[in-house]
């Protein structure tokens, strides 16, 4: 068979099995993810700041909401409180060399999260140590946390308190999660921007 011919039968492959889990989660995240927008839409409201954490493509994802929203998503708008805390090499050096990676987050946290922030947290598998520090760190600081996972969650997502929020993927490949958290990514936006300039003309 020609490679070429097999090559793009492949694309087509993951193009379909892309469009089939959005359809799939269509169905079961719009909710949450109204009730996510809306935690982070109070906090924002009152005053409060939003902090992203992530790591290798979820660092990415963190640091794509949290630039929409300093910048500007699809309107003109003032820029919201927005931190990502995976951006800065140095804090992130040290925290690893003198401490350990697993608390690279959760010390940011523990200084500069006040009560009221949110914590908006990306894992596709809810495995990763320093997204569970993240979130003790969270709760021990009174922030509220909105976690994106994928497959079961992972020991992240048994962190959560009762008011916190999981939009969880219902999948196993991590490419296809990390599509799904980036249009979820695009939905708070979308839904933060209605909130500030109301509906689009």
């Amino acid at each position: 068979m020609d490679s070429a011919i097999e090559a793009a039968r492949r694309v087509k492959h993951i193009f379909d099995e892309s469009s089939a889990l959005k359809t799939r989660c269509a169905s079961v995240l719009p909710n949450l993810i109204a009730d996510a927008a809306r935690k982070l839409i109070v906090a924002l409201r009152a005053g409060n700041k939003i902090l992203t954490c992530g790591n290798g493509g979820s660092a990415a994802d963190a640091q794509h909401f949290s630039s929409e929203l300093l910048n500007r998503f699809e309107r003109e708008r003032e820029g919201l409180p927005a931190v990502a805390l995976t951006t800065d090499t140095s804090t992130l050096t040290s925290i690893a060399n003198d401490f350990d990676f697993s608390q690279i987050f959760a010390r940011q946290i523990h200084a500069l999260g006040r009560q009221g922030d949110v914590l908006l947290a990306f894992s596709t598998s809810g495995r990763s140590p320093n997204i569970v520090a993240a979130l003790q760190a969270a709760q021990a600081r009174g922030l509220g946390a909105v976690l994106l996972t994928g497959r079961d969650g992972g020991p992240a997502a048994s962190k959560l308190q009762a008011t916190d929020l999981e939009l969880r993927v219902p999948a196993e490949s991590t490419a296809r999660i990390q599509e799904i958290h980036l249009t979820i990514i695009h939905c708070l936006c979308d839904l933060i921007d209605r909130e500030y300039l109301g509906e689009h003309q």
